[in-house]
């Protein structure tokens, strides 16, 4: 068990954001950026090289009552080849009551020989909004790629928001046709507690309560990055105030 990487925000009586507590963890620290209007902007800084055989990233996220954190990435993150071994990453948020949380997560990549368990439990309250974007990478320039399960677990008001498991550690199955085939890039844009507006997306997946999915798969990142980054631009002008 490793100490978990600790961000916790809230907004006081006067309407200012502060950080209640910011924890460095095993592998990432938590530091402030540049302030901007209405929101807390934080960035989750590499500290230790990771992820290798035995390695646990634990994050521990919380937005209070009427607070809006934004989560920045300044590089992905790689899980090695774990020659035999395991390793995990492991996210909690805690979004309160009319809480916004938005995260713009860099590609998480998956080389050859890594073995990762990797989970998101997301519990919103009433009036909570997230906006979040994932990519995984199956495996470095010429590889195949690892093994990988991930788990996404969102309530909203209690109630099942988004559940999925992506069991992708059989690499003969899931490059099965009508699984991903050839594909291993894997991008998302979620938003989660509130429903974009705006024109029909082909790959748009409404949800079981307030929020929607866009998911893509390709053989190459930059096609899905470019596409996910009009998804991700249009959903953050649309649903949150803009940062200039």
């Amino acid at each position: 068990m490793t100490d978990p990487t600790v961000v916790a925000v809230e907004r006081d009586g006067d309407e200012r954001h502060l950080a209640r507590e910011l924890r460095d963890g095993a592998f990432l620290a938590p530091r402030p950026l540049l302030p901007c209007p209405g929101r807390i902007r934080i960035a989750l800084v590499g500290i230790r090289a990771g992820l290798l055989a035995g390695d646990e990233l634990d994050l521990n996220i919380s937005v209070g009552p009427g607070a809006h954190l934004e989560l920045v990435e300044p590089a992905g993150l790689v899980a090695y080849d774990h020659r035999g071994g395991s390793a995990r990453w492991r996210a909690r948020v805690d979004i309160a009551e009319g809480g916004e949380l938005t995260w713009h997560g860099l590609p998480f990549v998956v080389s050859g020989g890594a073995d990762v368990e990797r989970a998101m439990d997301a519990r919103l309250a009433t009036g909570a909004r997230m906006l979040w974007r994932d990519t995984l990478v199956l495996g470095r320039s010429g590889e195949r790629g690892g093994r990988i399960r991930a788990t996404t677990r969102v309530t909203y008001e209690d109630q099942e928001l988004l559940v999925e498991d992506l069991d992708l550690t059989d690499p003969e199955v899931r490059e099965l046709p009508g699984l991903l085939g050839p594909n291993r890039v894997i991008g998302s844009v979620a938003a989660l507690g509130a429903t974009p507006p705006g024109p029909p997306h082909p790959y748009r997946m409404e949800l079981a309560g307030p929020g929607a999915q866009v998911r893509l798969l390709d053989t190459v990142a930059p096609a899905v990055e470019a596409e996910l980054t009009e998804v991700w631009e249009s959903w953050l002008t649309t649903l949150y105030a803009s940062c200039i």
